[in-house]
C-alpha cells in the first residue's frame, strides 16, 4: 500500500465523508493547517486591532514571499507582491505598458480570465491580440512586434507544458516586449526554477490550486526595471513614500509598486501555515508530484474509458481525456458524489495529496460502469 496523507486533511475529508474528490486541479481540498492559519488571522485581528497590519506586513507578508522565492528559486523575495487574484495583477501590469493600442501575443489555450479580458480589449480597440497554438508561440514571438507576450506554463485545459520560458525571456526587455507567464497550474505542481530568467519575466500564480491554501492569495513576481509606475494603482503601492505631499504619486521601489489597496490578509496566513506544515512533514513539490504520479499511473493502467489522452507524459496534476461523452461522464460521476470536471469535450481528472490507492480503486470501479 502506498503512503497516504489523508491525516493532513481530516477536516475537509470529514466534512463530506462520502465524497470522492478528483478535482484537485480545480479546487484543491484544504489541509488542516489552513484552518490554523485562518484562525490565526482572526485572532490577530481581534488581539491587535489597528496594529494587525504591522504583523501582516512585517511578518506574514515576508514569510509568504520567502516561501515563494524558495519554491521558484527567485533571488530576491522583494520582487513578489500579493493581490486577491491574478486578474488584478494582470490589469496593473498592462496599465504600466506605455503604448496604446497594445499588441499582444498569447497562446490559444489560456484561462477564461485572460481570454475574456483580452477579447474585451480587442473589442474596445485597446489592443490587437494574436492567438496561436502553444507549439507556434516561440516562432510568432520571434517574428512579431509585441508589447506583451502571455502564456501559461501548464495549460489549464490540456495539461500541455510550455518548455520555452528561457527562449521567451531572451526576447524581453523593459522597453518591450514584456513576457508574462501564468503559472497557476505549474506553481507547486511541477518543479520550477526561475533563477535564470528572474530579471526578465513576470510570473503570476496563486494558492487556490496546488498550494492548497484557497483563494485570496495570488502573487506576482515583477522583474526590476519593468513598469516602475503602473497606472492602475492603490495607496498601498506608496507605503515607502507615504509622507510625500498629496500632489506627488510615489511608488515602492520593489514588487510592491504593483500593489492595490486594502485587502483581506487571511489567504496569506493560510498559505504560510500550509507551507510551514509541508516543510515540517518533509513534503516538497517533487515528493508530492511523485505521490500524484503514482496515482495517475494507476488510473492510466486500468482506465476503462474510450477517450483520447491529451497530455501523455505530462507532469500536470490532471488527466485530460477527450470524448464526445465527457459531459455525460462528468454528470454521472457527480451523481455518485465523485467530483471531476469538464471543459468542452474534455473530462479532467485531477490528483492531490489527499488521495490514495483506495480512492483510485473506487474511481476505476465507477468509471467502468459509465
Amino acid at each position: 500500500m502506498s503512503t497516504s496523507y489523508k491525516r493532513l486533511f481530516q477536516r475537509a475529508l470529514a466534512a463530506a465523508p462520502d465524497r470522492l474528490h478528483f478535482a484537485a486541479h480545480s479546487h484543491h481540498l484544504w489541509p488542516d493547517a489552513s484552518y490554523v492559519g485562518q484562525i490565526a488571522a482572526w485572532d490577530d485581528a481581534a488581539r491587535l486591532a489597528d496594529h494587525k497590519w504591522e504583523r501582516v506586513m512585517g511578518e506574514i507578508w515576508p514569510a509568504a514571499q520567502s516561501h515563494i522565492a524558495a519554491e521558484l528559486k527567485l533571488p530576491d523575495p522583494a520582487t513578489i507582491v500579493f493581490a486577491p487574484n491574478t486578474h488584478e495583477l494582470l490589469l496593473r501590469i498592462v496599465s504600466a505598458l506605455p503604448r496604446r493600442p497594445l499588441r499582444i501575443l498569447a497562446s490559444d489555450g489560456e484561462f477564461h480570465s485572460f481570454r475574456r479580458q483580452s477579447m474585451r480589449w480587442q473589442e474596445s480597440g485597446a489592443a490587437t491580440v494574436d492567438r496561436v497554438p502553444l507549439d507556434r508561440l516561440l516562432d510568432a514571438a520571434r517574428t512579431g512586434d509585441y508589447d506583451l507576450i502571455f502564456t501559461s506554463h501548464v495549460q489549464f485545459g490540456t495539461g500541455h507544458v510550455f518548455e520555452g520560458i528561457a527562449e521567451l525571456a531572451a526576447l524581453a526587455g523593459p522597453e518591450g516586449p514584456w513576457v508574462v507567464i501564468d503559472g497557476y497550474h505549474g506553481f507547486m505542481a511541477v518543479e520550477t526554477d526561475l533563477s535564470a530568467v528572474a530579471d526578465s519575466i513576470f510570473y503570476l500564480a496563486g494558492s487556490y490550486k496546488y498550494a492548497m491554501a484557497g483563494e485570496g492569495c495570488a502573487f506576482l513576481h515583477a522583474p526590476s526595471g519593468f513598469g516602475p509606475r503602473p497606472e492602475i494603482t492603490g495607496w498601498y503601492a506608496e507605503f515607502d513614500d507615504i509622507s510625500l505631499p498629496p500632489d506627488r504619486i510615489g511608488y515602492a521601489p520593489d514588487g510592491r509598486r504593483f500593489l492595490g489597496a486594502t485587502f483581506d490578509p487571511s489567504g496569506l496566513y493560510r498559505f504560510v501555515a500550509v507551507r510551514d506544515m509541508l516543510a515540517g512533514e518533509g513534503l516538497t513539490t517533487a515528493s508530492i508530484a511523485a505521490h500524484v504520479a503514482a496515482l495517475r499511473a494507476q488510473v492510466l493502467a486500468r482506465l476503462p474509458l474510450d477517450a483520447k489522452l491529451l497530455n501523455p507524459g505530462s507532469p500536470a496534476r490532471f488527466l485530460a481525456l477527450r470524448s464526445p461523452y465527457a459531459a455525460r461522464w462528468e454528470a454521472e460521476l457527480g451523481e455518485q458524489d465523485i467530483i471531476t470536471d469538464v471543459r468542452g469535450d474534455v473530462l479532467r481528472i485531477g490528483f492531490g495529496l489527499y488521495q490514495d490507492r483506495r480512492d483510485v480503486d473506487r474511481l476505476i470501479e465507477a468509471l467502468s460502469k459509465l
